[in-house]
């Protein structure tokens, strides 16, 4: 705490203040505690002065004690008026990052019609379906493949897991979702330094569905920050500093992207909610299915304002039973009585079923590449054909057309 206020100016109209804790807390014979060191707490109080703090208290862990120290150690100090402040290093220190930086999605994307794929990570240890699909997608040459994190509060391998071997093992370029719902500040800055060493940039911030959603009772949900928080998390790490400001002595290069749900009542909010995301540091947008041409054209008057790109969802429906699913059971997710009429007349066909949903589809990507530049595939249960048929169709109709600006 002391070094943090070495990097503090002195406000012009406002007193710098600090309440630290006795100490760490200690467990004892299963008890917790602090450090009685109520002698050292005085001391610390004089370097605060120093450093040009004026309200000193104390929290977690003083007592009358402690705050005896304070006054008896600084009662001979005057305010400090003038400091020398210690600036933060962010780029003299370090070294290029060892991997090699692609170009981002959001470049891609500014460019060009680009498609990306999700691909969710399996529930079981049995990945040879998984792996052969991520063959297919990068045979394909599709984009990047976006990795889930245990979406629907449901447990699956970890996609870091899944990204390190896709990165040692193919071309594609991994997306990785990064939920707030199961990690605590320690874990998410453990996550991102890993995700950095194995050479992923591309990442998704999101909070996370609530545990709840899913069905693992007793589960908890951490929410120490939003995605928002990621993003300024992140963007701290791509300056080579973490959250204490110490030195990564390298920097990380993420590129961030956010999450939108445009399956709502009131679009205006959800845009004025997607402004505060690019305010954090946000570049880029990804949305939850759509299954209707006015809601892709709704979506474009909302946020073409916004100047940033966005990659706009389609998901395949499987069959009359998981519309249903997808319409009543999955947050942010709707479809109109008229799609669900058409699957329920075909729902003992499954052929006609899968023509159906291909058909729809691909009118929706029409309207998608009218209007944006990026499309992202929903796979639903592992059906990559269908995934790659769409993803086929994307680049026929957009091969000779020009990038929307």
């Amino acid at each position: 705490m002391q070094e943090s206020f070495t990097h503090i100016e002195l406000p012009e109209h406002a007193y710098l203040s600090c309440y630290p804790n006795a100490s760490l807390l200690d467990i004892e014979n299963s008890e917790f505690k602090y450090s009685d060191n109520a002698q050292y707490f005085g001391q610390v109080a004089q370097n605060l002065i120093r450093e040009g703090v004026r309200l000193i208290g104390g929290c977690c862990g003083t007592t009358p004690e402690h705050i005896k120290f304070i006054k008896e150690s600084i009662q001979t100090l005057k305010p400090v008026n003038d400091k020398k402040v210690i600036p933060i290093p962010t780029k003299a220190l370090f070294n290029p990052s060892q991997n090699k930086v692609r170009q981002s999605l959001t470049s891609k994307v500014q460019e060009r019609p680009t498609v990306i794929i999700e691909l969710d990570t399996p529930k079981h240890l049995d990945t040879d379906r998984f792996f052969e699909n991520i063959a297919k997608l990068d045979k394909a040459n599709v984009d990047a493949v976006t990795l889930a994190d245990n979406s629907l509060a449901t447990v699956r391998i970890s996609n870091i897991a899944a990204a390190s071997l896709i990165k040692q093992y193919y071309n594609i370029e991994p997306l990785v979702h990064i939920t707030c719902r199961d990690r605590n500040l320690i874990g998410l800055q453990s996550h991102l330094l890993g995700l950095s060493l194995i050479g992923v940039n591309e990442i998704l911030a999101i909070t996370g569905d609530p545990s709840k959603v899913g069905h693992l009772p007793g589960a908890t949900n951490v929410y120490d920050v939003n995605s928002k928080g990621l993003t300024e998390l992140a963007l701290r790490f791509n300056q080579g500093i973490n959250t204490d400001g110490d030195a990564l002595k390298k920097r990380t290069h993420f590129n961030i992207a956010g999450a939108f749900n445009p399956n709502v009542r009131k679009l205006d909010g959800a845009v004025k909610r997607l402004e505060k995301k690019i305010e954090s540091g946000m570049s880029y947008f990804i949305t939850q299915p759509v299954y209707s041409k006015e809601k892709i054209i709704e979506i474009y008057h909302a946020t073409k304002h916004l100047n940033k790109p966005f990659f706009i969802g389609i998901m395949p429906i499987a069959s009359y039973k998981n519309a249903l699913f997808l319409h009543n059971e999955v947050p942010g997710i709707k479809m109109s009585d008229e799609i669900l009429q058409q699957f329920e007349a075909v729902k003992d066909d499954k052929a006609k079923t899968r023509e159906l949903s291909l058909k729809l589809s691909k009118d929706l990507i029409d309207t998608v590449h009218e209007y944006f530049n990026g499309l992202y595939i929903i796979t639903p249960f592992q059906n990559v054909e269908d995934s790659l048929e769409l993803a086929a169709y994307s680049k026929s109709i957009t091969a000779h057309k020009e990038a929307i600006l």
